[in-house]
């Protein structure tokens, strides 16, 4: 899993980032031959001026994506009801006799631990399903990272919001990898050109 964390995140780090979550247990499952990618730039609480983290909320929201990707049950213990709505509402809602057991397990700790010997059974059967989500997550098979060029940047593969203002960022990657389509482009038309101009060489002198 590859996360990409926006600037002042951390103390000792001010520039924009991105976290590699390494998993040795994927190899014998259905997801070896693939990469989440999650762009959480645009996740995060204002601290103050120069300093930015994530909410409960936030934290619980983005684990639960890996979660999905994982196809592992949605725990919403971490991050309540604030992080279950998010998931509603970016993934599906559940379907109506599996939402009184969500919104249980997004209750506080106290009282969720009383019931979860009754909210576990229904937390199984949940429907919330992963998906590619335009400018926050995509699941990228190996062929399609080495077309990148075996970049492992996220913004690369989760685009941007239809309709949305790219940031600066997301505008210089952009801009990236248009010049690297561009270069590769040149360099596939000058050999075309030696290719043409070698055949019609051998024409003419046969």
């Amino acid at each position: 899993v590859m996360v990409s964390v926006g600037p002042n995140m951390f103390y000792t780090v001010t520039l924009p980032c991105t976290l590699w979550f390494l998993d040795k247990g994927k190899r014998s499952t259905a997801r070896k031959d693939t990469v989440l990618f999650l762009d959480a730039r645009h996740i995060y609480r204002q601290v103050d001026r120069a300093h930015r983290d994530w909410t409960e909320a936030q934290v619980g929201f983005l684990a639960n994506i890996v979660r999905l990707y994982r196809g592992e049950e949605v725990d919403v213990t971490y991050g309540g009801a604030e992080a279950l709505a998010k998931l509603i509402d970016v993934f599906g809602k559940p379907h109506e006799e599996e939402a009184p057991a969500l919104a249980m397990a997004a209750e506080p700790k106290a009282r969720y631990v009383a019931k979860r010997a009754l909210a576990a059974p229904q937390l199984a059967a949940h429907r919330l399903q992963y998906k590619d989500v335009p400018g926050l997550c995509k699941v990228a098979t190996l062929e399609q990272i080495a077309a990148q060029g075996h970049s492992l940047n996220p913004g690369r593969y989760v685009g941007v919001v239809p309709g949305a203002d790219l940031s600066d960022e997301d505008f210089q990657e952009k801009l990236q990898a248009l010049n690297e389509e561009l270069v590769g482009l040149n360099a596939q038309a000058r050999e075309l050109e030696e290719t043409i101009a070698e055949n019609l060489a051998a024409v003419m002198f046969t």
